[in-house]
């Protein structure tokens, strides 16, 4: 957390899975398109520094972000609750099928 004494940073890479790709992809084009910005990296970081220290501690780097990401654009009335929850239903009845 921000401020918060931590330990050494440890520099290391790995395979990204798709969905942290996606979310990756998402935040950039969410904070660049040309000429309407749907969101900030301002309030990326902000709903972030939001989470608190135990979801902080308890989620990865890309789940903090698409948590931050739903939050903004629920904040900024682009999708709403009901939106984004039949959509995850919609999503985790297709897996079921599967």
């Amino acid at each position: 957390m921000g401020g918060e004494p931590a330990g050494k940073v440890e520099l290391t890479e790995h395979d990204y899975a798709q969905w942290e790709r996606r979310v990756d992809a998402l935040v950039t084009i969410l904070t660049g398109i040309k000429g309407r910005k749907l969101m900030t990296v301002d309030e990326l970081r902000k709903n972030i520094e939001a989470l608190g220290p135990d979801v902080y501690d308890n989620t990865t780097y890309y789940e903090r972000w698409i948590t931050s990401v739903t939050q903004t654009l629920i904040q900024r009335g682009i999708v709403t609750t009901e939106e984004l929850g039949r959509k995850m239903e919609e999503i985790q009845r297709r897996q079921e099928g599967a």
